[in-house]
């Protein structure tokens, strides 16, 4: 199988082979546009007229992180009629519109690449959507549906136009990511999401919308996607990708591949000083509000065609200390991965082991901004009936020195 890699309309190079071996093949065109060892791709794979072998499997893990994960992937299988783990099959199927900027197409398919189309949708088909899963997993149509994205929470992805909400067809770049209202437990997460991410606009950490929105007696929480400008695509990658990790290894536990410190190292040699100290911010940001899974595929970079890499905004911002789960974070802070026991040293020491000098000042500057956001921004209805409540309390405690359960260090 020979697939085309597109990026910012200039076809960089192929994807050859099988399951197995496929790897990425850079070409003259993408090299003459973007330059000898270019990161617009990515930190780790650079644009090179002759790739290292040794490298080989790092560039076909880099490809299949653009795969979804769990349930999702799993329907995305059935409704392709792919067998698991081929990655250059379900690109061929579903990549030309994936996380980032990527487009890629089976360049020995007569019908590719196609002319993407738009199909406009009412709230009831946009319900209908939410709620199957299994027969249009991603919104993606039988036939026509041609986008992927990763992550394990039930969502379609859509696209916002001036006369409403519409289907994408053949690679038309979606625009929106939309998450249904669950039922039980988890019924407050798009809420708690949306608070989260409110907060997190609110001190300047992120910066795309997020609301709740009802289609057809169905609350779902509408996320404009922050690798698209103007509907236009934007590339990224996420930490995972950069970091070489494979799936689960998104959590520092599973094999200690990833840690907040590789990531931070990543930033140091490809972005600003400035993108360094966001990070900073936003694991405390995370500490604060219980947010446990900020892991490396909710860590990305953004690769501008002209410009150089910088950290993505804080996406996926949704506390979670009041569920019921491990209480343990996706990333340690300082060695410690239990969410109660984190107090504001071991953030301070955290970022400090990173080489930012003013660790202590980043700490304390951002929690007196999330105690001012807080006390003056409420959670919607719908969302966990004391998360406000909680959240003050923990930046109360790390601001006074105490553990984020308010016992002494």
């Amino acid at each position: 199988m020979r697939l085309a890699v597109e990026l910012y309309g200039t076809v960089i190079g192929t994807l050859e082979g099988d399951a197995r071996t496929f790897d990425f093949r850079p070409n003259d065109e993408g090299i003459a546009r973007f330059g000898v060892n270019s990161s617009v791709l990515s930190v780790t794979v650079p644009l090179l007229p002759t790739q290292r072998r040794d490298h080989a499997k790092r560039r076909r893990n880099w490809f299949s992180e653009l795969l979804p994960e769990g349930d999702q992937y799993d329907h995305m299988l059935a409704q392709g009629g792919l067998r698991r783990a081929d990655t250059p099959g379900f690109l061929a199927r579903y990549g030309r519109d994936v996380a980032g900027a990527l487009q890629l197409w089976d360049l020995d398919d007569p019908t590719e690449p196609r002319a993407p189309a738009l199909r406009a949708l009412d709230a009831t088909e946009i319900k209908a959507l939410l709620e199957d899963p299994i027969g249009s997993p991603l919104a993606n149509d039988a036939n026509l549906g041609k986008s992927s994205l990763g992550g394990i929470q039930p969502k379609i992805v859509l696209v916002r136009t001036g006369s409403g909400w519409a289907q994408s067809l053949g690679g038309h770049p979606t625009t929106h990511i939309l998450k249904p209202r669950l039922t039980g437990a988890l019924s407050s997460v798009i809420f708690d999401e949306e608070f989260g991410s409110r907060v997190a606009r609110r001190i300047g950490l992120t910066t795309f919308e997020t609301a709740i929105e009802r289609f057809d007696g169905l609350d779902a929480l509408v996320i404009e996607r922050y690798d698209r400008d103007h509907g236009e695509r934007l590339h990224q990658e996420d930490g995972n990708q950069a970091l070489g990790a494979q799936g689960n290894e998104k959590y520092q536990e599973y094999g200690g591949v990833v840690s907040l410190a590789r990531m931070a190292s990543v930033l140091t040699r490809f972005t600003s000083a400035d993108d360094l100290e966001r990070l900073a911010r936003m694991v405390v940001l995370a500490a604060s509000i219980g947010n446990l899974d900020l892991h490396t595929k909710n860590v990305s970079l953004l690769h501008p065609p002209d410009s150089e890499v910088r950290l993505a905004p804080a996406y996926d911002v949704v506390p979670q200390a009041h569920h019921a789960n491990d209480g343990k974070l996706a990333l340690a802070v300082d060695g410690v991965y239990r969410h109660t026991e984190i107090t504001r040293d071991h953030l301070a020491s955290e970022i400090t082991g990173w080489g930012v000098h003013r660790a202590t000042v980043i700490v304390e500057e951002t929690l007196e901004q999330l105690d001012a956001a807080v006390a003056t921004e409420a959670p919607l209805p719908g969302a966990f009936p004391h998360l406000q409540e909680q959240i003050a309390a923990f930046v109360t405690n790390l601001r006074e020195g105490r553990r984020i359960d308010g016992s002494a260090p």
